[in-house]
């Protein structure tokens, strides 16, 4: 039998990566920074949303669809880090299909926020059209039967963010160095399991929170589309570089420029009609306002009333950045 001698085990110990736990940043730490440089990371992350909910809208042209698919998705990847089971982008998408953990309506009503009746429903229309099937015991999930599969794009928008967000945590001695965008989207890949479990975490609750206010997804994507338009405008006003969350947002009011349905269509991929219908019940709440060119704007009152659940969004966007650094600095 081979024995290994004392030099020979300190040897394999000093070659195994132990991890520095003084070296972990923490969520708190990464809120503070949002907060404090919110006039560059929130204009960054808003238009990360945009981008990703028009994804998400384009994949089924139905935003409850999408949720009750990433819902179940979800209950995979769960599954995996319960198990210690760590897959790569590439090995994750190997196949066209993935297979899911048995569900109930009630389970993906109360989840996802919608009427029994209509979560039957959809799950039958996903099971029509192909997406979802079955195989005896087993439940799998056909990516090939919808667009937009694989999530490239996010990827590559998700590792920008954190790399700038990197040079400002640098800045301020939270971390000890900054990370490109391409370390980032390496270290993303790699690990691509557990980050797409936690980015997750960030998006289903976010999607809730808002449904929750607007009664239905498709209300809040035309407002946040309205809501980003501003953000990006305030973003190239001088000085504003400079502005934390709270200085940041009185610039985002107090500017004048909005958007119109045509602009708001084109972006989001919702049908025009559609589009003026949820914009007359959006100014009808009071959540937007119009002008005489009939651009579309944030109402300052009830934008008040979202910065706590902005807030929550913040706190969710700090825990996974703290996540995935820890994941690159430990």
């Amino acid at each position: 039998m081979f024995i290994l001698g004392l030099n020979d085990k300190v040897q394999v110990l000093m070659r195994i990566a132990v991890p520095d736990i003084s070296k972990q940043v923490f969520k708190e730490e990464m809120l503070e920074i949002l907060i404090k440089k919110y006039s560059v990371v929130g204009p960054m992350w808003a238009n990360h949303q945009t981008e990703w909910i028009n994804g998400v809208y384009a994949s089924f042209k139905d935003h409850d669809k999408f949720l009750i698919m990433i819902f179940l998705i979800k209950k995979t990847l769960d599954f995996y880090s319960r198990n210690f089971i760590k897959l790569t982008y590439d090995e994750f998408y190997s196949k066209d299909s993935v297979e899911i953990e048995k569900f109930n309506i009630s389970e993906i009503s109360t989840n996802v926020n919608i009427p029994k009746e209509s979560a039957r429903r959809k799950i039958i229309e996903l099971e029509k059209s192909g997406i979802i099937k079955r195989f005896k015991k087993k439940i799998i999930i056909d990516r090939s039967t919808y667009p937009f599969v694989k999530p490239e794009n996010s990827i590559k928008r998700i590792s920008r963010f954190l790399s700038v967000f990197s040079e400002m945590l640098k800045k301020e001695k939270i971390i000890p160095k900054n990370f490109s965008s391409v370390a980032l989207k390496k270290i993303i890949e790699n690990n691509f399991s557990y980050v797409w479990k936690i980015y997750y975490e960030l998006q289903i609750p976010m999607m809730l929170g808002y449904k929750k206010i607007f009664n239905d997804l498709e209300t809040f994507h035309i407002f946040g589309t309205c809501v980003v338009n501003q953000h990006l405008h305030a973003e190239n006003i001088e000085g504003s570089e400079k502005k934390n969350r709270i200085d940041f947002i009185k610039t985002v009011l107090s500017d004048s420029r909005g958007i119109n349905a045509m602009s708001i269509s084109d972006i989001t991929g919702i049908p025009r009609a559609t589009v003026i219908r949820k914009l007359q019940k959006l100014i009808k709440n009071k959540n937007l306002t119009i002008d005489e060119k009939k651009h579309y704007r944030i109402s300052g009152v009830f934008y008040k009333e979202l910065m706590p659940l902005q807030h929550n969004v913040l706190m969710r966007l700090s825990d996974f950045s703290c996540k995935i650094f820890n994941l690159v600095i430990l």
